[in-house]
């Protein structure tokens, strides 16, 4: 059963994202209006260490009220790619630059509300070049072991659903005989 969109317009827009009003056809031929979000990709970096670390940052996210641990993260701006943007926002938000980047996954965090594909990638390098320009992003940047991450997980300390999916990828490539 598929849904159709027969048309949309926006209601508000900034340079982040739109809030849109659809006109939505249900399979039966009903009508629906749906608001929506659309949203810029997203693109998201870590590094695994020799040692089986994952570099992850602690962090406040105010409109949740909660603390926990996430990859740095960001937006892609215009005219730039994923990859870049994900080892951009790497180096400015923990002061490490990515070695080569590998593809994780990509995702759809909240795919019956908005069209954000969240792009993950990881690498098994990474050069410190010094404190994050965006120190504001966390209140501590770490190295943390892989082998913790799914109790973290367990444990609600990675609330988003996007980092912990990428987290236990990650885990299960170099932890659990995945590569």
């Amino acid at each position: 059963m598929q849904w159709a969109n027969l048309s949309e317009h926006t209601v508000y827009e900034n340079r982040w994202f739109q809030v849109n009003l659809a006109d939505v056809e249900l399979p039966d031929g009903r009508h629906l209006d749906h608001f929506l979000i659309r949203l810029r990709p997203v693109a998201v970096a870590t590094a695994v260490n020799e040692a089986n670390e994952v570099l992850m940052l602690f962090r406040h996210r105010f409109i949740t009220d909660s603390w926990g641990w996430e990859l740095a993260a960001g937006v892609v701006e215009d005219g730039e790619s994923v990859e870049t943007a994900a080892a951009r926002e790497m180096e400015e938000e923990t002061g490490w630059r990515p070695g080569p980047l590998r593809h994780l996954l990509t995702v759809e965090p909240a795919n019956g509300l908005t069209d954000a594909r969240h792009h993950l990638y990881w690498s098994d390098a990474a050069t410190y070049t010094g404190h994050p320009a965006d120190d504001f992003e966390s209140s501590r940047r770490e190295w943390v072991p892989l082998e913790r991450v799914p109790d973290l997980i367990a444990r609600g300390e990675v609330p988003a659903a996007n980092m912990a999916a990428g987290l236990l990828m990650l885990h299960h490539l170099r932890l659990g005989g995945g590569g």
